[in-house]
């Protein structure tokens, strides 16, 4: 059975890696640019699984999936690669003030309630007060941390959530998904669709038409981010996806902030300061809407398909709000204000426009065409439990060997 994965960021070559152990898949995985290039290559890989307000449904279980798989996959492919993948195991510290706290309820208890939701689901969370933050994260000022002197009053400690390099992790998923024989052709453009006639229900896709010749195959596989808009364009059935640019920067402090053996990613007011290693540090990230968007726009007039089809520049960097996030992140640890920047990057979110994120199932009205896109800004968080996903569709109650 051959299965046709469009889209090589992290998703699509987390899936490539799970079908790769599936006997008797011959998989081809096709991306324009190289692997990582988009919004992988601009992602922080900070993982918010135990952390985050989500607690029931596909929602939470997706993430809860992809935390657990994290835990036994980094090992697997550094063993099968010999590659280093950068791996946070020291958890995530989010840092909190009263207005964050203020969810309809008073004090904690909407934190002490995530609490003991998650201790029944098996996880582990704990809420700090600013002596122990003070004691453990000595590089956090709790009386000063936040914006419009809004001090800190607690934390929420995950030590189960995790921070990886993204980019690290998805040239792992290439080379073994390669060394399992799957094929990847970098540098090729899809140019159209053939598709079964319209009359026949449900529609079926049988060849795509790249720049390196046709493609035919008995699954295709849509994991190709904003690139997924123009490619259902030519499925007569669009996906509307729209860029929203996030940047971020690298400073090097020159040693570890705080305790050198207790290094977390620390998290508040959605600005992540995350350590990498050798006294540097990654800021991020913004969230920047196109401005020309308009909510209520139909997709013919927001953005023209010959744009999404090549969002760069759709959405120029503002160089005020990056400021502004590294403002919020020395005003959280008021060391790195003497940081040198080493770089910056931006990239743009593949965000689906009215429905919610991300985009996982069947393309309507086609019987063989998946969707695994629109993640918008969990796509490392969620990319091994999509992997499972699109597995099951394709061979489905655990059908086939590995995994």
């Amino acid at each position: 059975m051959n299965v046709v994965i469009i889209g090589c960021g992290v998703v699509g070559a987390a899936i490539a890696y799970e079908l790769s152990q599936v006997k008797g898949l011959k998989i081809t995985v096709c991306d324009r640019q190289p692997p990582a290039q988009a919004s992988t290559g601009a992602a922080l890989g900070v993982l918010m699984g135990a952390i985050s307000q989500k607690i029931k449904g596909k929602a939470w279980q997706m993430r809860q999936t992809s935390i657990q798989r994290y835990e036994t996959l980094i090992p697997e492919l550094e063993a099968l690669t010999g590659r280093k993948i950068p791996f946070n195991r020291q958890g995530i510290l989010m840092l909190l003030s009263d207005p964050t706290l203020n969810t309809g309820v008073e004090g904690t208890s909407a934190w002490e309630k995530l609490v003991e939701i998650r201790h029944s689901q098996g996880w582990h969370l704990e809420i700090w007060d600013t002596a122990k933050i003070q004691n453990m994260c000595p590089q956090v000022d709790v009386y000063d941390g936040l914006r419009l002197h809004e001090k800190i009053t607690s934390a929420v400690y995950s030590p189960q959530d995790r921070q990886l390099d993204p980019t690290a992790l998805t040239l792992a998923l290439v080379e073994a998904a390669q060394q399992n024989g799957v094929t990847f052709k970098f540098g090729v453009t899809v140019l159209d669709a053939q598709t079964s006639p319209p009359e026949s229900s449900p529609q079926f896709c049988v060849q795509l038409e790249t720049t390196e010749g046709k493609i035919a195959a008995d699954w295709f596989v849509v994991a190709a981010g904003l690139g997924s808009t123009p490619l259902t364009a030519k499925l007569n059935q669009i996906i509307d996806i729209r860029p929203v640019l996030g940047q971020a920067l690298q400073v090097r402090v020159g040693h570890p902030l705080g305790n050198p053996d207790f290094q977390p990613a620390i998290t508040g007011n959605d600005v992540h300061i995350v350590p990498v290693g050798g006294g540097d540090y990654w800021v991020g990230a913004t969230v920047e809407f196109p401005s020309n968007e308009n909510e209520s726009s139909p997709l013919r007039e927001f953005p023209p398909l010959k744009e999404l089809a090549n969002p760069k520049g759709e959405i120029p960097p503002n160089q005020e709000l990056l400021e502004s996030v590294r403002e919020q992140a020395i005003a959280f640890c008021p060391e790195l204000a003497t940081a040198t920047i080493i770089r910056t990057w931006s990239g743009l979110r593949p965000r689906p426009e009215g429905r919610p994120a991300p985009v996982i199932g069947k393309l309507s009205g086609f019987s063989n065409v998946l969707l695994a896109t629109g993640h918008y800004r969990n796509g490392v968080l969620l990319a091994p439990a999509t992997a499972y996903a699109i597995r099951e569709m394709i061979i489905p109650q655990g059908v086939g060997n590995g995994g």
